[in-house]
């Protein structure tokens, strides 16, 4: 070596990735940092879709003139400043055979192949870096109505770290109208005060433009208040449709490609569902799904009181047709695992229900019947209940249900056990790997299927009547 430097000075070399020029001064700085104790070197490597853009901008900010891959400069530790700008490759070949007494003797098919190297390291590079962003991001979740009970009872349970587990942080986002802000200030303020290490953020929300906006998931709330003496049932289902006709659009705008969209509340929670999807076509409709879990629950509940057992025995209670209308309890597939009878098994070991409950007037007044106690004890509940639902159905759509469960939601039908397609309809499936499939397996009796053909008449009606109220409403639209 001829010279050896006194400062410590780190090179900053930058360029295109895919640019064998800078390949070759970068192999070079490397044997210089490995053989020399006071050179040190920081490499940049840019995008060549963005190249130009960074050179400009990094010449304006220290005054230089340069226009190729690589620029190289020196940054001067024990002075400060800006940098002492180097230039290109053939000027960093001089400086190094100038101070140092060693050059490069690399031949162009090396740079090339180490130029391709460099290309492909870093876009794997930015990929990490991006899936390691996508982890960090919090999951961005919507809930619509949110000065009802149903949210202020389901937000302990989404930030609990049980939903969606413990290493995914969450945003939630309540919307309503203006004349429940402050209530949504509260509901904001108190779920701030409980400290959830899952919870990013939460915000309250009052304009309608603004709604949905990278929502992965939509939870929607909204309910009309049922009065058949006031106005009749058109007019309801004519509020529940203008109701969509807001949403749907603001969710294909605004939301992620593959938000899930929940339907819940106490009235028309398939009509929503299957409104949603009329007016939001680019929605996918796998994603849109009515919850039916608070009656599978209920029902769970009254037959483990009856039979004195742990509800966790009971097991596959399906829920089929008009969640908050007309629906059918089938207990044809129930099974008790742990009840406490003449005949015992490992923990794997099943009763069919049916056969342990022999009290045939109870069960129908109770359970089956239109006007069960069932039915008025799933009416009556406001808050806990169903935000339990909905908590339920999202950690088995994300996480994945119980092997060999049947989970009841509210799906869109395809034709499956004879339902009309085109209608959001309770049936049993199976949920894994945020997916669902319906369980077309199941064997069903003549009368479940002569109640599916009556259940399923009432939705097709009521989505006819929501059409139509539609089109009068808006022809043009309609055309």
């Amino acid at each position: 070596m001829t010279k050896s430097s006194s400062c410590a000075a780190v090179v900053m070399f930058t360029g295109k990735a895919n640019c064998p020029y800078y390949a070759k001064a970068e192999l070079l700085a490397d044997y210089l940092q490995t053989n020399l104790p006071n050179f040190r070197v920081h490499k940049i490597t840019q995008h060549p879709d963005k190249w130009e853009q960074w050179l400009h901008d990094i010449c304006e900010t220290n005054g230089w003139q340069h226009s190729q891959s690589p620029i190289i400069w020196r940054e001067l530790l024990d002075r400060g400043g800006k940098g002492q700008l180097l230039g290109g490759l053939n000027d960093f070949l001089e400086y190094a055979q100038q101070y140092y007494g060693i050059t490069s003797m690399m031949l162009s098919e090396e740079m090339l192949d180490i130029a391709e190297e460099n290309l492909q390291a870093y876009l794997e590079i930015v990929k990490e870096d991006e899936e390691i962003k996508s982890l960090i991001n919090p999951m961005q979740i919507w809930i619509t109505s949110a000065s009802v009970p149903i949210c202020y009872h389901l937000i302990p349970l989404l930030a609990n770290g049980e939903v969606f587990g413990m290493t995914t942080e969450i945003s939630i986002h309540l919307l309503d109208n203006e004349k429940f802000k402050e209530i949504l200030r509260s509901i904001v303020m108190e779920a701030e005060d409980m400290a959830f290490p899952l919870l990013r953020s939460i915000s309250e929300h009052t304009k309608i433009d603004e709604a949905f906006i990278d929502a992965d998931i939509i939870i929607v709330l909204d309910d009309v208040l049922l009065n058949l003496e006031v106005q009749s049932i058109e007019s309801y289902i004519r509020e529940v449709s203008e109701i969509c006709q807001v949403y749907a659009p603001l969710i294909e705008k605004n939301a992620k490609s593959e938000v899930k969209v929940i339907s819940s509340g106490k009235t028309f929670a398939n009509l929503k569902a299957t409104m949603l999807r009329t007016y939001g076509p680019s929605i996918k409709p796998e994603n849109i799904i009515a919850i039916s879990t608070s009656w599978e629950s209920a029902a769970k509940a009254m037959l483990a009181r009856k039979l004195n057992m742990n509800t966790e025995g009971v097991k596959d209670v399906i829920v089929w047709g008009n969640i908050t209308g007309s629906n059918c309890i089938d207990l044809s597939h129930a099974k008790l695992y742990g009840y406490d009878c003449a005949i015992r098994g490992p923990p794997n070991f099943q009763r069919p229900l049916l056969n342990m409950i022999y009290d045939s007037e109870w069960l129908h007044s109770e359970v089956l019947c239109a006007r069960s106690t069932l039915s008025s004890r799933v009416s009556r509940c406001i808050g806990m209940l169903p935000a339990h639902a909905i908590a339920t159905v999202l950690r088995y759509w994300y996480r994945g249900s119980p092997s060999g469960e049947i989970i009841s939601v509210g799906i869109l039908s395809e034709g499956q056990f004879c339902i009309p397609e085109g209608i959001i309809f309770s049936m049993p499936v199976r949920l894994q790997n945020g997916n669902w499939e319906v369980m077309t397996e199941l064997e069903i009796n003549e009368t479940t299927q002569k109640a599916l053909g009556r259940l399923s008449h009432e939705l097709v009606q009521e989505k006819l009547v929501a059409l139509k109220e539609i089109n009068e409403m808006h022809p043009y639209e309609a055309e």
